[in-house]
C-alpha cells in the first residue's frame, strides 16, 4: 500500500473512532495526540531495552508493544499530513532521498 492510500485509510479509521467516542479532532488535538503516541513509543522502547519495568511481559510481548506503538506514531503523522495537505512521499523524496548515494 502506498503512503497516500495508507493516510486515507487511517483518516477513515480515526474519523470513525472520533465520532464513536465524541472526540473533536482539532489541529491541536492531532499534535498533542502525536506527542502522546511518541511518549508511549518511548515507554515501549525503554521496557524492551530493559531500562523500564517490563510489567511481567515476555520479550515477544515487549517487541509487539514496541511495533504497535511505532505504528501508532506513523498513523498519527499520516493524520497530521492529511489535515495539512502535506504529500509525505514527495517531502521524503525531496528532503531525505535526495541524499541517496545512488542518485
Amino acid at each position: 500500500m502506498d503512503i497516500a492510500r495508507m493516510g486515507q485509510e487511517v483518516e477513515e479509521v480515526s474519523a470513525f473512532y472520533a465520532e464513536r467516542h465524541n472526540i473533536d479532532r482539532t489541529d491541536d488535538w492531532l499534535m498533542l495526540k502525536l506527542n502522546e503516541e511518541v511518549g508511549e513509543l518511548t515507554q515501549a522502547y525503554l521496557a524492551r531495552a530493559g531500562q523500564a519495568r517490563d510489567k511481567g511481559r515476555s520479550d515477544h510481548e515487549l517487541d509487539a508493544d514496541f511495533s504497535e506503538e511505532l505504528a501508532d506514531v506513523l498513523a498519527q503523522v499520516l493524520l497530521i499530513a492529511n489535515r495539512f495537505g502535506v504529500d509525505l512521499a514527495s517531502q521524503v523524496d525531496r528532503k531525505w532521498l535526495v541524499w541517496k548515494p545512488s542518485r
